[in-house]
């Protein structure tokens, strides 16, 4: 039989078919089970959301504990403040607010790791407003949050080392004004989109 179209036969009759819903392909014994176990292998990265929430619980009460070891110290030494040296007071408030940032870029990623792959934090979507921390639609933008929480302790760090450097030239003066002068900028354009 001759047709009207150009097509060899087959490839008409194929494409004169309703294509609009998707075709079922033939399934091999065990795929179901496969697929399953497959889907519950995401239950692994409850693994890490619950250790991360372990080190971040960790390191806030390392950093309240080097916070109040500096409280202390500060409040011992009251009558005599002045000769206690006052880059040791500073540089212990800034390593408990490292110890802080750590914690909590910790919990930023057991939360989007756990609404990523498991499930959405019903009871926090439900506070009014809403918090941002759980605004993780990608790993890419938890990746995002993260390095922002890194880049604030990496801030830190560099200004603890900094009080405990003593300058002796004014061109180490102007390094350290130009290094903060750099991190400025780098912070203005990590938060330029925001």
């Amino acid at each position: 039989m001759q047709s009207d179209s150009f097509l060899p036969e087959p490839i008409a009759s194929e494409l004169s078919e309703d294509t609009s819903l998707p075709r079922s392909h033939e399934r091999y014994p065990g795929e179901n089970q496969f697929e399953r176990i497959l889907w519950s292998s995401r239950y692994c990265v409850l693994i890490a959301v619950i250790f991360s929430i372990i080190g971040a619980i960790v390191l806030f009460i390392a950093g309240t504990l080097i916070l109040i070891e500096t409280i202390l110290t500060s409040m011992l030494f009251e009558e005599v403040f002045i000769s206690v040296n006052r880059e040791i007071v500073l540089i212990g408030i800034i390593e408990s607010t490292d110890f802080y940032l750590i914690a909590v870029a910790l919990m930023i990623f057991s939360f989007g790791l756990y609404e990523l792959f498991i499930a959405n934090i019903n009871i926090a979507r439900q506070s009014d407003p809403p918090l941002p921390i759980l605004r993780n639609e990608s790993l890419g933008r938890l990746k995002s949050n993260i390095i922002n929480v890194i880049i604030m302790v990496l801030i830190v760090t560099f200004f603890q080392r900094v009080l405990s450097v003593q300058f002796d030239s004014i061109f180490e003066l102007f390094l350290l004004a130009l290094s903060i002068f750099v991190i400025s900028i780098g912070v203005f354009y990590v938060h330029k989109d925001e």
